[in-house]
């Protein structure tokens, strides 16, 4: 087997965000990469981090009254503690505030400042605060904004050290040229090639106007742009450039995982510097999509935000992480529903691969005593299965060297339903009533295709491999095995089967869609008591129109036990609203009173029922306590709230 050294990088994040589905997504496949490779029996480095410099850290953190380092220690514990719920086996993070970042990055200036790559200049142009970089004005978007954000550019002109990049545009174009594979997918080749024959300009690679980073060494006045600084993280986890041998081993096979937004700072802007520094650019740089949320875009005003925690204290690490990677090719923008990942858990994971392990375990125990036996006479039909499992697993290892996990697992089903149909096509519990010797090599080519089904999806959800192993009665994990250890052919004769709780259990639609549309409706009523919004201006909230509605009458949604229907009076017309607010209210106790309604929100369907609008209300921290916002006088239904 293939031995080379693999090492898989995400990008670092900006500790400023909430962990958020984009954050899992990419952080699920460098994880899958990595495990799938360290079965293969090759040394892996897998590293991520966060991104802890710049002006969007020191202002958050003057909003909050912390100093830039006490934010950025406290909310990296947020991607910590997510890359524990989401079973994330990394074997480094990286933070850009260490010292042995802070080392490193001082190097690679100093080393590119001796030879020339580096010089000090002046420069002015149109600067994006959020994204921390300038913008081209060919790249400006309406009205001199971002092309990124959209929010509008500051113009700027300050003393600044440059990255002498145009130097080495021809060096990179003929490394592309020689490496094709280097950037995937091939839309983005072509992006960036076209990008830089378009002419590359020196970049401005320092600061004068924050002090949130690392200082320019011998000018302090200066400090290192965090971009600049941020890219470098990838030679500091492999010991660049003390630990000769470590990254030596290591950084000819980078590879890294980025979101399409940032592929020219890793494209474009870090190769250069690397050939600048003398070192390979990076083996592979592959550029996936954006996630969009039931067909909108993912914003906190739209209230759509997936919660990566919220989502597998529902469903579970395993289920959600095989729903990212199977249901979106890696690479194209996918959509996120919620009722999509249902339908897979019960369809793929539940009736396909738990019911092939439980119906297999049954006739096992029902038939040979929970114990594994010897296989019988072998025919055609067995041998076949065999070969399938063999050009599975080989059609698996060339998905992921292109990181198609969607291939992968589309093969990896289509062998699981094939196990299923032999089942079918066998019988095995018309063999075991007939005493037929050949239910031994049924039951054992079953059992083999277990062992081969667990090690395959072993990468992708780690937790329901290591369930299924245990339940096939062998020892150990099979994430910490190599491929190349069980071949088809491997029976641990006499083996005990420990047939336990199905691996998904099928979720109740109807139930289901109860859940969530209480879910829905506390979530739209009651935010994070815990959180605070960010800062609003007097016209944006102007755009919320507030007025006051009187309760008619308060009927339960059916099939929804938090659930009401009010009926209101808004003076100009009668209005129907649906609010979670069932256990704290009897209807007697809503209807005559004179309540508070945003009235010009987007109409949503909540158990069958259209709500138009939502009632304003207070919540006690622990959520045990609600209290609706009234008037103290009554007043005409419809009077606008000021």
């Amino acid at each position: 087997m293939n031995r080379e050294p693999f090492y898989i990088t995400t990008p670092i994040y900006y500790v400023n965000d909430v962990p958020h589905i984009g954050h899992a997504y990419t952080t699920i496949a460098a994880d899958v990469s990595a495990r799938f490779h360290r079965m293969m029996g090759q040394p892996v480095l897998f590293a991520t981090g966060t991104d802890e410099h710049g002006q969007k850290i020191q202002q958050a953190a003057e909003s909050r009254g912390l100093t830039a380092q006490q934010l950025a220690d406290q909310t990296v514990e947020n991607f910590k503690k997510l890359w524990e719920v989401l079973g994330i086996s990394n074997d480094d993070f990286i933070r850009t505030t260490e010292e042995r970042h802070f080392k490193v990055v001082t190097a690679v200036f100093e080393k590119l400042l001796a030879q020339g790559d580096v010089y000090k200049g002046t420069y002015e142009g149109w600067y994006c605060v959020p994204c921390e970089t300038y913008v081209p004005e060919a790249q400006m978007g309406e009205g001199k904004t971002c092309p990124d954000c959209k929010r509008p550019l500051e113009k700027m002109t300050e003393e600044s050290y440059f990255f002498r990049m145009s130097r080495y545009q021809e060096p990179l174009l003929r490394f592309y040229e020689e490496n094709p594979d280097a950037i995937l997918p091939r839309t983005r080749y072509n992006e960036i090639v076209s990008f830089i024959r378009s002419g590359l300009k020196d970049q401005s690679i320092s600061r004068t106007t924050l002090k949130w980073g690392i200082p320019v060494p011998g000018d302090d006045r200066h400090v290192i742009y965090v971009w600049f600084d941020a890219l470098i993280n990838y030679l500091t986890v492999c010991g660049y450039p003390d630990e000769e041998a470590k990254w030596k081993q290591y950084w000819p096979y980078v590879r890294h995982l980025v979101g399409k937004d940032i592929i020219r700072f890793h494209c474009v802007v870090w190769p250069a510097m690397l050939l600048a520094l003398g070192v390979n650019p990076p083996r592979q740089v592959f550029s996936h999509g954006w996630w969009t949320v039931e067909g909108e875009k993912m914003s906190k005003s739209r209230g759509n935000v997936v919660d990566p925690f919220e989502m597998v204290n529902l469903y579970g690490k395993d289920a959600f992480r095989y729903f990212l990677l199977r249901e979106v090719p890696f690479g194209l923008d996918g959509d996120f529903s919620e009722s999509a990942l249902v339908k897979r858990i019960n369809s793929d994971l539940a009736n396909d691969l738990g019911n092939l392990l439980n119906r297999t375990l049954q006739m096992i125990e029902r038939f040979k005593g929970c114990t594994v036996t010897a296989c019988g006479p072998v025919d055609p039909l067995d041998l076949e299965m065999a070969r399938l499992a063999s050009s599975t697993f080989e059609t698996v290892r060339a998905r992921m060297s292109e990181f198609a996990f969607d291939e992968a697992l589309k093969a990896i089903w289509s062998f699981i339903s094939r196990m299923n149909k032999y089942i079918d096509e066998t019988a095995p519990w018309k063999l075991g009533k007939e005493n037929d010797p050949r239910l031994d090599s049924v039951l054992g080519t079953l059992y083999q295709a277990l062992i081969q089904i667990a090690l395959m999806v072993a990468p992708f959800m780690p937790e329901t491999a290591c369930r299924m192993w245990n339940q096939l009665g062998l020892a150990g994990d099979p994430a910490n095995a190599l491929f190349e250890d069980y071949p088809w052919g491997f029976l641990p004769e006499g083996t005990t089967i420990r047939r336990d709780e199905v691996l998904f259990p099928r979720i109740d639609l109807k139930a289901w869609e109860e859940a969530r549309a209480e879910r829905e409706a506390k979530r739209n009523l009651l935010p994070d008591p815990g959180e605070h919004e960010a800062e609003v201006g007097v016209e944006e909230f102007r755009k919320i129109e507030l007025r006051t509605a009187r309760v008619l009458s308060v009927e339960p949604v059916p099939n929804a036990s938090k659930l009401y229907k009010l009926n209101l009076d808004l003076g100009y017309e009668r209005r129907t609203i649906v609010s979670g607010i069932r256990e704290f209210y009897e209807p007697a106790e809503l209807v005559g009173r004179d309540i508070i309604v945003i009235c010009n929100l987007k109409p949503a369907k909540l158990r069958g029922v259209v709500s138009n609008g939502m009632l304003l209300a207070a919540e006690s921290p622990d959520g045990k306590e609600l209290a609706l916002l009234t008037l103290d006088r009554p007043i005409t239904p419809g009077s606008r709230i000021h």
